[in-house]
């Protein structure tokens, strides 16, 4: 590459991106003169928690890491895993010349190039490098046009990192406080955790309405082709008239919503079948219209996703995983784009490929522009497409795997957009007939005939609805004219129900979210991915269903916090920071009125043109009065019966009555239960099952009385110790305990084997050399041990009859070095789309998990064993992979250096005084409570953002 300045004849550049792989195929693209480095994303933040604040901040800035009291300073700290790395890149910026910001073009791109500005301090001249994809004649462009450093942009996401900081930090605390400990609030994640709750509530309060119908299949009476069928299947429309109630008709109480419409029940409609038995039937209309469908817009972020969901089954975050490593790669343009506009390259490039992949017949006279974006667009990116002046079909790419299936995906929607309209004809029978008791009814079908499919040659949209109808099938039905008599083949009557509105999956979150212009599209992936972490919502297959956890949630933001989540309050905020990003309102105003609330600078607010004053309160204010929230109330929910489910600090139970009062019942509830699942019905199942302590007897050793409880970890048998024995302190006694095999169950145990398994561990007898041998039952299962030397055995019977014989004969045997025999599979999910292997669940050593011999993925909490589907099985494992291998841990090399560290501190110390060994005594231990606080504030406040 010839040089592009005069710093570049005889001097070296640095350039700095943000992931090792970038670096990689960047510097491939550069000449010697280069040196091409990552960030390995950002080095600095706000702080995780107060120990990684400077000692001079104290109080609300060392809690916070924000100085609200002055212009809401954000305190910056180096990511003490990060160090390392701007070390590097100092010592690399000290031998270079001139040095090259080449973070991503967006907000979070630009803020990394600012922070590498302020943190590197560089004595040298800086550009700002910017790229939309990565490819030898993009990056030479690239270096050959650089800009300053946007500052608009950092200011804007600085703005929106401070306001998500004291969103997370202020309101995450009163969730601890009344709800549980470690839980998390955040601007996006709250609001479409509501959302995903709401959903619910809808699913709750829905009633379903039966209703029936008829379908007819009516013949021409002539022999037909596939061109010209010989019979048509046509469903009841109107009788005399009224339009025969469908699904849509019905409200969500299953209630009608217009007296005007026809509701059959099943008496009625088999009635009226009968009374059409033998009625002739004629074509009462033909109606045909022309078809017309235009291809759609090239992708962007959320609609990668939703599509990646439908066509692949990649969850939203997988997308972005895959995504971001075929860009990185040079395969395709930067994939977090609000944008749906091609370049003129790109135009040219799917131009060239239509008329060499379809003919010139498909390709349109015009150049196809998509010039609309989402509103308040974030960056002038192109759409998400394949990179290059040229395209590579994906056979000619070598991906494999998910990358090749989400490329070809991107492939397809982008030479698709530049193709010619599909079209054809749709076409409306109307078929009618007289019953025998003189009523008139009307039947309906509907065609669709494709003359020319354009671009749905190359690409076909999914649908959320798996039922719905694709735009590239066809529906012919017979040549028939207004008049044509037609003899009915069959009648049916066919039953039906209304269905509660679908739960949210992935795809459709991602889609109401950008339709109600709450967050940035480029965040979707992991504000749903928190949600999942925390145990908000899990799922079920592909839908997200809100765990009991979540509700109560919901329900203390809604009730005490309403702005906090309201919809249109969210999306205003939305729309004040893109104001502040374009220069129009200013941030520290803005700020300012948003969290000490509008008396302390309602005019400079104003001035700042912060709106009209209705959605922005004192967040300050909002979060030191806890007094009016009852934690018992926004955690209770009634069910019905005088039932109430409640969750609590240890998960969610249903109860009757008020506890230690007469009739008092409880019990808890499966994790994985649905909310909408919890009837009356199965409340009264529930609480009517033993629970609590089932007294088995006494044993006739210590008088004791035994009992059987289902503990946490599933049921047990203890012993109930007399009133009075110590339970703490160095004369504490413990009650025996022991775990039921997994062949008993509560209501079958009893005192016999209660005591059996209170005797565990059994001494089986003494080896040769005599030492004990002990048959015990472990977490891993049942287990002989002798000193040092454990040995499985087959089953927990085993404990009680294995013999001093068979023990020694086991331990004859050489010692299994790695895994046991494998287990059978728990289920068979079928062939993975991608490895092309059989997927099977297994039982693990950490729980049950999906694996198709190369990869293996654990069961997410929302999922079951019994439940499972083969499309959730392959999204666990195509997450799996986009996440690659494990990192390997630095434990070995640790260990290696160790016995150098040691004797390096016995010399030292041999030399030291006693009273100099107190002081390093003294030191370590003020360091370790520094690190367990550290580590302990880092746990509870981290991740609260959006």
């Amino acid at each position: 590459m010839s040089p592009t300045s005069e710093t570049a004849q005889g001097g070296r550049r640095l350039v700095i991106v943000e992931s090792p792989a970038k670096a990689k195929t960047i510097k491939g693209y550069l000449g010697p003169g280069y040196v091409v480095e990552a960030s390995v994303g950002h080095i600095r933040d706000l702080p995780n928690g107060a120990a990684e604040v400077p000692e001079k901040y104290t109080g609300e800035v060392r809690r916070l890491g924000v100085d609200v009291e002055h212009d809401f300073q954000p305190i910056y700290v180096v990511n003490a895993d990060k160090k390392a790395q701007v070390k590097k890149l100092k010592d690399l910026l000290k031998d270079s010349d001139e040095l090259f910001l080449a973070t991503d073009e967006d907000r979070e791109g630009e803020a990394i190039a600012w922070h590498l500005q302020e943190v590197l301090k560089p004595k040298i001249p800086v550009k700002r490098m910017v790229f939309h994809e990565i490819t030898k004649d993009a990056i030479r462009e690239a270096v050959a046009n650089p800009r300053e450093l946007n500052q608009k942009l950092v200011d804007a996401q600085e703005t929106r990192r401070i306001l998500d900081r004291l969103y997370g930090y202020e309101v995450s605390p009163v969730l601890w406080k009344k709800v549980m400990p470690r839980l998390s609030a955040g601007r996006v994640q709250s609001v479409a955790t509501r959302l995903v709750v709401e959903r619910e509530r809808e699913r709750i309060a829905f009633r379903s309405a039966e209703y029936w119908d008829l379908t007819g299949t009516f013949a021409t009476g002539r022999a037909g082709d596939p061109s010209d069928p010989s019979s048509l299947v046509a469903r009841l429309q109107t009788v005399d008239g009224r339009r025969v109630a469908q699904g849509r008709d019905f409200d969500s109480l299953g209630q009608l919503k217009s007296a005007n419409t026809l509701h059959l029940d099943e008496a009625n409609a088999r009635a009226l079948a009968a009374a059409l038995e033998n009625t002739r039937f004629s074509v009462r209309s033909v109606e045909s219209k022309p078809y017309r469908r235009s291809p759609y817009a090239p992708f962007r972020t959320t609609t990668l996703q939703q599509e990646a969901s439908r066509k692949l089954g990649f969850g939203a975050k997988a997308t972005m995983q895959v995504a971001q490593k075929l860009y990185e790669n040079g395969f395709i343009t930067y994939m977090r784009t609000d944008s749906t506009t091609l370049s003129e390259t790109a135009v040219t490039a799917a131009r060239a490929q239509v008329t060499h992949l379809y003919g010139a017949d498909y390709l349109p006279p015009q150049p196809r522009t998509y010039a609309g974006k989402v509103k308040n667009a974030q960056e002038a990116h192109e759409a998400i497409r394949p990179s290059g002046d040229r395209f590579r079909t994906p056979a000619e790419t070598g991906l494999t795997g998910d990358q090749f299936k989400l490329y070809e995906l991107i492939w397809k929607r982008t030479v698709a957009s530049q193709m010619k309209d599909a079209t054809g004809n749709s076409v409306t029978v109307k078929i009618a007939g007289a019953a025998a008791d003189g009523r008139d009814v009307e039947f309906s079908a509907s065609g669709k005939t494709i003359t020319f499919h354009g671009f749905l040659k190359a690409y076909v949209e999914g649908a959320d609805d798996p039922n719905a109808e694709l735009d590239d099938r066809e529906r012919r039905l017979p040549q028939v004219a207004e008049g044509d008599a037609l003899s009915a083949e069959e009648i049916t009557v066919d039953g039906h129900a209304t269905k509660p509105p679908a739960r949210y999956t992935e795809a459709s979150l991602v889609k109401e979210l950008e339709e109600r212009e709450i967050g940035r599209p480029s965040t979707y992936a992991s504000i749903i991915g928190t949600i999942l972490d925390r145990g908000y919502v899990f799922k079920k297959g592909t839908a997200l269903v809100p765990s009991f956890l979540s509700f109560a949630v919901v329900n203390l933001l809604e009730k005490h916090f309403g702005r906090l989540v309201d919809y249109d309050f969210t999306a205003r905020m939305e729309d004040d920071l893109d104001r502040i990003a374009r220069g129009e309102a200013k941030a520290v105003p803005w700020l300012k009125r948003f969290y000490f609330g509008e008396g302390t600078m309602a005019g400079a607010a104003a001035d700042a043109g912060n709106g009209d004053g209705d959605h922005l309160g004192g967040l300050k204010e909002l979060v030191t009065d806890l007094g009016a929230i009852d934690a018992r109330e926004v955690s209770s929910f009634p069910v019905g019966n005088d039932i109430v489910l409640r969750v609590g600090r240890y998960g969610p139970y249903i109860e009757r009555g008020e506890k230690d009062a007469e009739g008092h019942q409880r019990a808890d509830i499966p994790e994985d239960l649905a909310p909408d699942e919890l009837s009356v019905e199965l409340a009264e199942e529930l609480l009517a099952k033993p629970s609590g302590d089932f007294e088995l007897g006494t044993d006739p050793t210590t008088g004791h009385q035994i009992v059987a409880k289902d503990g946490r970890y599933g049921p047990y048998v203890t012993e109930v110790l007399p009133e009075g024995t110590p339970k703490t302190g160095k004369n504490a006694v413990k009650p025996r305990t022991a775990s039921l095999f997994k062949s008993m169950s509560l209501d079958t145990v009893t005192l016999d084997d209660a005591l059996k398994l209170m005797s565990l561990p059994r001494v089986v007898g003494t080896d040769a050399e005599g030492v004990e041998i002990t048959a015990q039952n472990g977490r891993y299962g049942p287990y002989l041990k002798k000193g040092t030397d454990s040995r499985s055995l087959q089953a927990e019977e085993q404990l009680f009859s294995i013999t001093l014989e068979e023990a020694l004969a086991i331990y004859a045997q050489p010692k299994q070095r790695g895994r046991a025999a494998a287990k059978p599979p728990l289920k068979e999910l079928g062939t993975d789309p991608v490895s092309e292997k059989p997927v099977v669940v297994k039982d693990g050593r950490f729980g049950p998990y999906v694996t198709d011999g190369e990869t293996n993925a654990t069961l997410r909490s929302g999922d079951s064993v019994e439940e499972i589907t083969p499309e959730r099985g392959f999204e666990l494992l195509a997450e799996k992979r986009a996440k690659g291998p494990a990192k390997k841990t630095a434990k070995k090399a640790a260990a290696k250096k160790a016995p150098a560290k040691k004797a390096a501190a016995k010399k030292t110390a041999a030399k030291k005084t006693t009273t100099a060994a107190k002081k390093t005594t003294a030191k370590k231990t003020a360091t370790k409570t520094i690190t367990k606080k550290a580590a302990a504030a880092k746990t509870t406040a981290s991740s609260t953002e959006d």
